[in-house]
């Protein structure tokens, strides 16, 4: 189960990618691709892949989202921890 103090990463297999053509964001993995809406690849993008070193928190990460919009941390925590949970359910985030 993903909390607010959960490290999120995205797994070895996945990665984020615009389109050149049309910019929309996709997170690709093996023989398959999502979509991702504008804030959804915000939070992918926040993620990152762990190779910096860099894991950030669930927390964290709607704490920046939060500070970026205006709107109420707790609502985006809310969202955050609800894609994530559907990302870790594909087996396309690592939670530490």
């Amino acid at each position: 189960m993903i909390g607010p103090q959960s490290r999120v990463r995205l797994a070895p297999k996945a990665r984020l990618q615009r389109d050149r053509v049309s910019g929309k964001a996709f997170l690709l993995y093996p023989e398959r691709g999502l979509e991702l809406s504008d804030s959804a690849a915000r939070i992918v993008a926040l993620c990152g892949d762990g190779e910096d070193g860099t894991v950030r928190t669930v927390a964290a990460i709607a704490d920046e989202l939060a500070a970026a919009s205006g709107e109420p941390r707790e609502r985006i925590e809310s969202e955050v921890l609800s894609f994530l949970g559907a990302l870790a359910d594909r087996g396309l985030l690592v939670v530490t």
